[in-house]
């Protein structure tokens, strides 16, 4: 027998969200967005999760307006996040940092997150270490850090557009997906 998805009975504003982000895949699709992952294939290709589990989360960030969803070319759609959604960055970025403390390879973190003025390190308080000024979501760069692989040649689209340097919230620059990438790697 599934969980059900609330929590009956709990009141608190933790309880609330989990239900909305705390299902299997949810922050990774919302990590992925803030990396610039616009595409329902793109997203199945990088994060290698079922397809109907996929359209089900989308379905459920939509509908709590974390993302939205808006037209592409031809009949495609692309998602993006709302201000709602982009509101939940400190706390994708504070669980990104932990798992780096706790559980990244004696590598280092596999991700870097720089101020775009000035290419200095942010720090876990979302500060410049370079300026000082405290870094909005649009204005950092995400950057490869010692602790990710090179990208191999059959890595999915996404997956290899990680390893270049990029702001966050931009597009991936898009490239089509093969039937190969389809299969994705997770990043």
């Amino acid at each position: 027998m599934p969980l059900p998805r609330d929590y009956s009975g709990q009141t608190c504003a933790l309880a609330r969200s989990m239900e909305i982000i705390g299902e299997r895949w949810t922050l990774l699709i919302v990590r992925d967005a803030f990396y610039g992952v616009r595409r329902f294939g793109e997203f199945a290709a990088h994060l290698r999760l079922p397809r109907a589990v996929l359209t089900d989360r989308l379905t459920t960030l939509t509908a709590a307006e974390v993302l939205r969803r808006l037209p592409d070319t031809g009949r495609r759609e692309v998602y993006t996040l709302t201000p709602k959604g982009v509101a939940l960055w400190p706390a994708v970025r504070a669980l990104t940092e932990w798992g780096d403390a706790f559980y990244a390879a004696d590598a280092g973190p596999r991700r870097i997150f720089r101020h775009a003025d000035d290419d200095a390190p942010v720090a876990a308080d979302g500060r410049c270490t370079g300026c000082g000024a405290p870094v909005p979501v649009e204005d950092l760069l995400v950057t490869p850090g010692p602790g990710l692989a090179p990208a191999a040649e059959d890595d999915d689209p996404v997956t290899r557009a990680l390893a270049r340097p990029h702001r966050l919230l931009e597009p991936l620059p898009h490239v089509p997906l093969t039937p190969r990438s389809k299969r994705g790697s997770h990043s």
